[in-house]
């Protein structure tokens, strides 16, 4: 959970049809009470139990009874933690006599729709989209480019074979077929996972730019096809600059095409929004995500604002046709989600949240930890994820409330340190000035990459109390965090931007020591 220290505006523009926009205050979730706070941090130690045990996919963890004895919780708080880990596919409650709860491979795909449904909501534009596009695939690219082998060739070439054999016809899903194909073959999870979100949102916008288009050929898409095959025979010769050279020239041309022809909001596109269950789900679970879908894809074009309240359970139960254990199922994924809350009593019913991606980030950082995600990959990044947040703010550092907003963040730390007077602040303190300048960035997308390699981040150096992150009292470099920050701060603020960016780089260059 972020600690918000400042309650000043955001950067970021204002969000859609009464969703707020995302700031470091509303990212930090709602609190449900004490019981669904220990669910949670149940469902976190079951989570590093498994990790430590090296995901043992198939493996019965232990019985409901075996496990309330383990964590000493009661059957609610356990039954509301299991739902937890099975919402991220860690592992599933199998009923019967050989049952238990079993280890699962870990699923990113309902957390990589509800990304994409969060980023939707608070107001992501195409240009937020594309300027995360070149700043994340030229890496992947390079990185492609130096690891490519005999089965990567053969698998990257028929890719712009099928794109160049489709011609005009060709989908937006077949035109970023390449780019998820060398984000996968970069080797690094994170990557693939942020390069995926970025297309996802980009086939919202290119869906309603290419329904515009004439009949026929157009130059720009051939352009593009044209583009894809240089990029992968750089890929294959394994010339890894000229490559990146030529992804970042590609990105270029194509956010060129897409701006010039205005596209609509995404907002005005129809939505893509969670699919249907994973394997081994329950059909009540499956029907529940469905549900869920369905309640969410209202919200969204219902233009829903906050605190609106779409209809009691019996209305509800009556609208989808659905058993009552369904619907209530498909409840709690909206609450985890804070798209939406039950409210009981007089006057009550489902009713609209704030948004809050904190499940979907939590969700994440497990998947990239079952992935074997190591730190050279989560290194190379997030230094490159918070170069760019640094730059969009080196741009504006002269802005009153830019300046007043960094100044806080500094209090802020120098305030825990002096006493600390939370259970996270501690692990927080390395990462809160990163997240405030992603906030300031402007840009949602960059500021939901960073929270979920900040989250990993947190995960790994907090599995051993031996090796825990740098205070202002550790600091391998001889440089407190607190002060390694004010020296970015303090660059920031004259008007250096080549200078913070330097100090980014030395700092972020300590991290990787606290990484288990």
């Amino acid at each position: 959970m972020i600690a918000h220290f400042d309650a000043g505006p955001t950067a970021v523009p204002s969000a859609r049809r009464g969703w707020p926009a995302p700031t470091l205050a509303t990212a930090a979730g709602t609190d449900n009470g004490g019981t669904d706070k220990l669910a949670a941090r149940v469902a976190r130690d079951i989570e590093m139990d498994i990790k430590r045990m090296n995901w043992p996919v198939g493996r019965v963890l232990g019985s409901e009874s075996e496990l309330r004895e383990r964590y000493q919780v009661s059957r609610a708080v356990l039954r509301e933690a299991i739902r937890l880990v099975e919402h991220h596919r860690v592992a599933a409650m199998r009923r019967g006599p050989a049952g238990g709860l079993v280890v699962q491979a870990p699923d990113a795909g309902p957390a990589t729709n509800a990304m994409v449904v969060y980023l939707e909501f608070v107001g992501t534009t195409v240009e937020h989209v594309l300027a995360a596009r070149m700043l994340i695939e030229p890496l992947a690219v390079a990185l492609a480019a130096k690891r490519i082998n005999e089965a990567g060739i053969p698998l990257l070439r028929s890719v712009v074979a099928e794109e160049i054999g489709a011609g005009s016809a060709a989908d937006a899903t077949v035109r970023h077929q390449m780019h998820l194909v060398l984000a996968e073959l970069s080797g690094n999870p994170a990557l693939r996972l942020f390069v995926d979100v970025l297309l996802r949102l980009t086939d919202r916008y290119a869906r309603g730019v290419l329904s515009k288009l004439p009949e026929g050929d157009h130059p720009a898409l051939t352009e593009s096809s044209k583009a894809h095959q240089a990029l992968v025979n750089a890929v294959v010769a394994g010339d890894f600059a000229r490559a990146e050279y030529l992804s970042g020239e590609h990105l270029e041309e194509f956010s060129k095409f897409i701006l010039g022809w205005h596209p609509e909001s995404v907002e005005d596109v129809p939505s893509m929004i969670w699919g249907g269950g994973a394997p081994g789900h329950t059909q009540d679970q499956k029907l529940a995500e469905v549900v869920a879908r369905r309640i969410m894809v209202e919200i969204h074009d219902g233009g829903w604002p906050v605190g609106s309240v779409i209809g009691s359970e019996s209305a509800l139960l009556d609208r989808f046709e659905v058993s009552r254990a369904v619907l209530r199922e498909a409840v709690r994924l909206l609450e985890y989600h804070s798209v939406a809350r039950m409210r009981r009593g007089p006057g009550g019913g489902l009713v609209v949240a704030k948004p809050d991606p904190s499940a979907s980030i939590d969700a994440m950082a497990l998947y990239l930890d079952y992935k074997g995600i190591e730190i050279e990959h989560l290194r190379a990044v997030r230094e490159r994820v918070e170069l760019g947040c640094l730059e969009s703010v080196a741009a504006r550092a002269g802005e009153p409330e830019v300046v007043r907003r960094l100044r806080a963040a500094l209090q802020f730390e120098a305030n825990i340190g002096q006493a600390p007077t939370s259970e996270h602040h501690l692990d927080e303190l390395p990462h809160l000035l990163h997240l405030e300048i992603a906030e300031l960035s402007g840009n949602p997308v960059l500021s939901l990459f960073l929270r979920i390699l900040t989250t990993l981040w947190a995960r790994n150096s907090l599995a051993s109390p031996e090796t825990a992150e740098p205070t202002p009292e550790n600091s391998c470099s001889g440089e407190s965090v607190e002060s390694a920050h004010r020296s970015v701060v303090d660059a920031l603020i004259a008007g250096d931007g080549d200078l913070a960016r330097h100090r980014m780089v030395r700092h972020l260059e300590t991290f990787p020591q606290w990484w288990q």
